[in-house]
């Protein structure tokens, strides 16, 4: 007789946790680009949460950070993952996050996405829906 597979326990997504310099610095960052509220600020730890619920976004200081190189290059530090936003207006939104502290990546991929790097480097995108 074989036995029964455990059950899988519940799980909810949280958040995507992102490692900085400075984990207040850059959720302030988020915080300025995004609207979303704090809801911990600790040292070396902040978590934003959107308006109505939903999986946020958490910053955790680590003084060895060493921010990924984009677009990749051999031996240099690998993106793991980035964030994607969409947005209405491509040239608006990305107007904000400079105004905000981000930089607009030199290498853009396609038309109706832009790459931009927040303060601490890690790459984002904002794109037109349908892009």
């Amino acid at each position: 007789m074989t036995a029964a597979p455990p059950q899988r326990p519940r799980m909810t997504f949280a958040a995507t946790v992102l490692d900085a310099p400075d984990a207040r610095e850059l959720a302030g960052f988020y915080r300025a680009l995004l609207g979303w509220e704090t809801v911990d600020d600790e040292p070396g730890w902040a978590r934003l949460k959107p308006p109505g619920g939903g999986a946020g976004l958490s910053f955790q200081t680590e003084p060895h950070y060493s921010p990924p190189v984009w677009p990749s290059e051999a031996g240099a530090q690998q993106m793991m993952l980035h964030l994607d936003f969409g947005v209405t207006e491509l040239e608006a939104a990305t107007a904000h996050a400079v105004a905000c502290g981000a930089t607009v990546a030199a290498k853009q991929p396609q038309d109706g996405v832009r790459v931009l790097f927040d303060p601490a480097g890690h790459p984002f995108c904002l794109f037109l829906p349908g892009h």
